[in-house]
């Protein structure tokens, strides 16, 4: 039977165990930990055994077989591990499959861990002999949009609850990267052991985490800092930090701020535009003055010279990238754009 991966974790936790799982999906961290959840409730069961089998060049599908028919020496029970990766089972790794899942061993636990199975591949007989004697995960990837729901649901299990403001922040931190993700919430957790990490929480670790941060900058050059900007980027240049974060983050400040801009001009109020775009309480006084600084024509103007920058990282302008990016966050942090080369806005 097919199931997702937070029902896999129910069944698990309850004691239910099959002979057979295959884990599908070009998702390593859900894979991996997915994985773990099985071999520690196959070694509670008893499987105090385990036989690693990899599907590579030369692999010969008989062993499986063999390994099926073996006796354990050391215990009752043992976990057989076939990792196929994203190679192509053929027509004897599919007869393998097929006559496995036909007479699974009584004792025996199948874990078979494979790449993203296409339509097809999910209609040949092998992958339905397998969903028919055991359980079936398909790991589908984690867009944006779910993604918050995913760390708040990961904070839980450690206890602790997570807002939806910071859940937010930490998506779009990540964009994406369910490994840093689930490093992110790590830290907070064992920095916030109680409680309800909130969005202040998750901006106080990324200040802590170095000692210059591109998100500290960003604020800097938007409250019109100009000379702590400076100095944070410089520091971030020393640090060796890649030009293109620091571009990512002003760039989408910018962004944020034209989109603020319109609403605001179309007649919303600014507490429902600051809702809409998730500016927590301890950020708000910096939009707001960045909002009040910078008239929509300005703004444009800086996200002109925002996508200088980006063609100069891309190797489309030959260009100093880091001094591109100070022309930048000095433009936007004092506003005095007539010290701002005409050719770098062309």
């Amino acid at each position: 039977m097919k199931v997702r991966a937070d029902q896999l974790e129910e069944r698990l936790g309850a004691g239910k165990l099959d002979r057979i799982y295959l884990l599908t999906g070009n998702e390593p961290l859900q894979s991996a930990e997915l994985g773990d959840a099985i071999r520690t409730a196959a070694r509670q069961a008893g499987a105090d055994e385990r036989i690693k089998l990899k599907v590579e060049s030369g692999f010969n599908w008989a062993d499986l077989g063999v390994e099926a028919d073996s006796m354990s020496l050391f215990s009752s029970r043992r976990l057989l591990e076939l990792d196929v990766g994203d190679a192509k089972l053929g027509k004897e790794g599919s007869a393998a499959l097929v006559e496995y899942a036909e007479r699974p061993p009584s004792d025996d636990i199948l874990l078979v861990i494979a790449g993203k199975l296409d339509r097809r591949v999910q209609q040949s007989k092998w992958f339905k002999a397998v969903e028919r004697a055991g359980t079936v995960v398909q790991l589908w990837p984690i867009d944006l949009k779910t993604l918050p729901g995913w760390l708040k649901r990961r904070a839980a299990k450690r206890g602790v609850g997570l807002s939806d403001t910071a859940a937010q922040l930490i998506a779009e931190r990540v964009e994406g990267n369910l490994l840093a993700a689930a490093q992110e919430v790590e830290i907070l957790v064992l920095l916030n052991p109680e409680g309800t990490i909130e969005a202040e929480d998750v901006y106080a670790a990324v200040a802590d985490s170095s000692r210059y941060d591109i998100f500290t900058l960003a604020d800097c050059a938007m409250s019109g800092d100009a000379k702590r900007a400076h100095r944070i980027l410089e520091g971030l240049r020393r640090e060796g930090v890649e030009p293109a974060a620091v571009s990512w983050v002003i760039t989408r400040e910018l962004r944020s701020l034209a989109a603020m801009h319109q609403a605001l001009r179309g007649g919303k109020a600014e507490a429902e535009v600051f809702a809409a775009h998730r500016i927590w309480e301890k950020r708000k006084p910096v939009v707001r003055r960045a909002l009040q600084r910078l008239g929509e024509q300005e703004n444009w103007r800086l996200l002109r010279l925002a996508a200088r920058v980006d063609r100069v990282i891309k190797g489309v302008i030959s260009h100093n990238a880091w001094e591109d990016l100070t022309w930048l966050c000095m433009a936007l942090s004092d506003l005095k754009f007539d010290r701002v080369q005409d050719s770098l806005l062309t």
